[in-house]
C-alpha cells in the first residue's frame, strides 16, 4: 500500500515545476516576495533558506560535486514547491481531508524502511527529491495528502481519469488562491499547475500528468 502511495505522488509530481532563476529582488507591488498565494507571503528569503538547508546537506555528502550540478536551479524547484503544497492544502481543506502526524510518520517510517535504513533514506531524499533531512516529514505530508484527497474525490490515481479529476481538484484550488508570482521568476499556470517550464528532476522517466493532457519530458 505504501509503495502504490508514493507511485500516485510520483504520478502527480509532474504538477511540481519551477521556472527562471530566483533573484532576491521582490515585485514593485510585493518588495522581497517570491509569491503571493492566498493573500499570503512567500518571502525570497524563506525560499532561499530551503535551498540552503539542502545546498549544505548536499555539500556534506560523498557525491556532493554531482549532486550540486543537479540542482543548479533549486530555488526554483523550491518555490514551486512551496506553491504547489499551498495549493495542495487548500484542495485538501475543500474535499475535507486532514492529515495526522501519526500519518506523517507511519508514512515516513514505510518509506524508510523500503530504503533500508534512516541514511539511505535521507540519501535518497536529497538526491532524487532534492529534499533536506529537516524537510523530509513535510515531504511525507504530501505522500500522505494527495492518496488522501484523490480517496475523498472518488478517484483512483492509478487510472487517467482518477489523475484527472484529483488535477482538476487542484486547478480549482490554485484559481482560488489567486496565486501572484513576481515576474522575475515567470508567471503560474493554473490549468498546468506549473511555474515556467522547469521540470523537476525527479520527474524524469515518470508518468507525466497535466489537468489537461500529458507533459513533454
Amino acid at each position: 500500500m505504501h509503495r502504490r502511495r508514493r507511485t500516485a505522488l510520483s504520478v502527480l509530481a509532474a504538477t511540481l515545476v519551477a521556472a527562471p532563476l530566483l533573484s532576491a529582488c521582490g515585485s514593485q507591488a510585493h518588495p522581497g516576495a517570491a509569491a503571493v498565494v492566498g493573500g499570503e507571503r512567500i518571502e525570497v528569503s524563506a525560499v532561499q533558506e530551503r535551498a540552503a538547508e539542502v545546498r549544505t546537506a548536499q555539500e556534506s555528502s560523498p557525491q556532493a560535486a554531482q549532486l550540486v550540478n543537479k540542482s543548479g536551479q533549486l530555488n526554483r524547484a523550491k518555490l514551486h514547491g512551496l506553491i504547489f503544497g499551498r495549493i495542495l492544502d487548500r484542495a485538501a481543506e475543500d474535499a475535507g481531508v486532514t492529515v495526522s502526524r501519526k500519518e506523517i510518520q507511519e508514512m515516513r517510517q514505510a518509506s524508510l524502511a523500503q530504503q533500508g535504513g534512516e541514511d539511505q533514506f535521507e540519501a535518497m531524499m536529497l538526491q532524487q527529491r532534492w529534499v533536506a533531512p529537516d524537510q523530509i516529514d513535510a515531504d511525507m505530508r504530501q505522500e500522505v495528502q494527495l492518496p488522501k484527497l484523490a480517496r475523498a474525490l472518488g478517484a483512483d490515481l492509478g487510472t487517467p481519469a482518477g489523475q484527472q479529476a484529483v488535477g482538476q481538484a487542484l486547478t480549482k484550488a490554485s484559481k482560488a488562491l489567486d496565486i501572484d508570482v513576481n515576474p522575475r521568476f515567470g508567471t503560474w499556470d493554473d490549468q498546468k499547475m506549473q511555474l515556467g517550464n522547469y521540470s523537476a528532476p525527479w520527474i524524469t522517466q515518470r508518468t507525466k500528468f497535466t489537468p489537461e493532457q500529458p507533459t513533454e519530458a
